[in-house]
């Protein structure tokens, strides 16, 4: 279902791949390359910004009736504390909280060897599906 959504979004063009679905987390990976890189060559911060937001996101929506509710982002911070330049960086999205207008996750990314790159918090928006589709 994630790589379904996914096909003509940000998520596609950015290289976006899930991963793993578990009871409390969502795993995906990106890759660092020419679509997410500065011109300095390292990863940008928009690119884990967008990241966390599509693993946030899709966890979120994951946790709602879909026919009836989704889930959007509100708010997120990144901190970027460490530089990327080459291979993927993998994310893993947790649920802080769980209610019925908003929800809160975590979102850590980390390189290859497992250090961690950004952390970033994602404050959802839980609403009616029909005001937003129609």
């Amino acid at each position: 279902m994630l790589d379904d959504v996914r096909k003509k979004s940000l998520s596609a063009h950015l290289g976006i791949e899930f991963l793993e679905v578990g009871d409390d987390f969502i795993k995906a990976r990106m890759p660092v390359d020419h679509r997410t890189v500065t011109p300095f060559g390292v990863l940008h911060g928009g690119a884990s910004a967008a990241f966390a937001e599509t693993l946030g996101g899709a966890a979120a929506n994951l946790c709602v009736d879909r026919e009836r509710k989704l889930c959007v982002g509100l708010e997120i911070n990144a901190n970027h504390v460490r530089s990327v330049k080459d291979g993927f960086v993998y994310g893993t999205s947790r649920p802080i909280h769980l209610g019925n207008s908003t929800q809160v996750w975590e979102i850590q990314i980390q390189d290859q060897e497992g250090r961690l790159v950004c952390i970033s918090r994602l404050t959802i928006a839980v609403v009616d599906r029909e005001k937003v589709l129609t």
